[in-house]
């Protein structure tokens, strides 16, 4: 499923992956490359498979740990009220 941020969440790209502002709150997530590339993935209407498939392609990684980081970020995002 594609992730959605709520219209208080801004995204932003930067050298190191990205960032998340929270505007309801003003805290700021700071997403390493391997995270910011996963939202890229899903933001852009990718499900996990998609964005576990983009891990692969970027990062000497197997699988099963592209696909257990994707859970893992996705879980994180939708229990702090970021996406849904």
């Amino acid at each position: 499923m594609a992730l959605r941020f709520g219209d208080k969440i801004s995204t932003a790209a930067t050298d190191y992956g990205a960032v998340l502002l929270d505007e309801r709150s003003g805290q700021y997530w700071e997403l390493n490359p391997t995270a910011g590339l996963i939202v890229t993935t899903l933001l852009a209407g990718g499900d996990e498979t998609a964005a576990a498939d983009a891990l692969l392609a970027e990062f000497a990684i197997d699988r099963t740990r592209a696909e257990q980081d994707v859970a893992t970020l996705v879980e994180e995002l939708r229990a702090s009220g970021l996406a849904a």
